[in-house]
């Protein structure tokens, strides 16, 4: 297959949905959301999006490979912190247009750019509440992103103290 079209396309929603081809459906824009877990807790790290480039980057590397939607850019997850993915089991949805990757952190085991173990790291308040304070849940961060990511970016914006 051509770089294109590394990826059969089935039209069928039978066949896709109860065959047994990988024929992942990305959406008008060329992405596939990937919702990522730790193999080890089942808790959820992140949330991101791959391309065709990205997800045979990771099915090929067995480490996960990501499309940055902002930076339009291909970026392998931990490239430059050393908290790399280790894919476990990639799964799809019903009718392939969601991937779920089960993964093993490496590095310090942080996931999110904050340096925290996961990206959803905020409790939102319910029942009457909006617009009320965040609670933090399992916020410890495991390194400092000030000291990994020395770009002006940095953890986009996120590195202020919170003292």
């Amino acid at each position: 297959m051509t770089d294109a079209n590394r990826f059969p396309k089935i039209d069928d929603k039978a066949a896709r949905e109860e065959g047994d081809v990988f024929a992942p459906e990305f959406d008008a824009h060329g992405l596939l959301p990937v919702i990522v877990t730790s193999a080890k807790t089942g808790d959820v790290l992140m949330f991101a999006y791959m391309n065709e480039e990205a997800l045979a980057c990771s099915i090929e590397t067995g480490e996960a490979c990501y499309w940055s939607r902002s930076r339009k850019a291909l970026w392998r997850k931990g490239e430059t912190s050393g908290n790399t993915q280790r894919i476990v089991e990639m799964r799809t949805d019903c009718d392939q247009d969601v991937l779920w990757l089960k993964v093993e952190m490496e590095g310090d085991g942080a996931c999110c750019h904050t340096g925290r173990v996961s990206c959803f790291y905020r409790s939102v308040p319910m029942r009457g509440a909006a617009g009320k304070t965040m609670t933090q849940v399992d916020a410890e961060r495991h390194f400092d992103p000030a000291a990994v990511y020395s770009h002006g970016g940095a953890a986009k914006g996120t590195l202020k103290s919170s003292s």
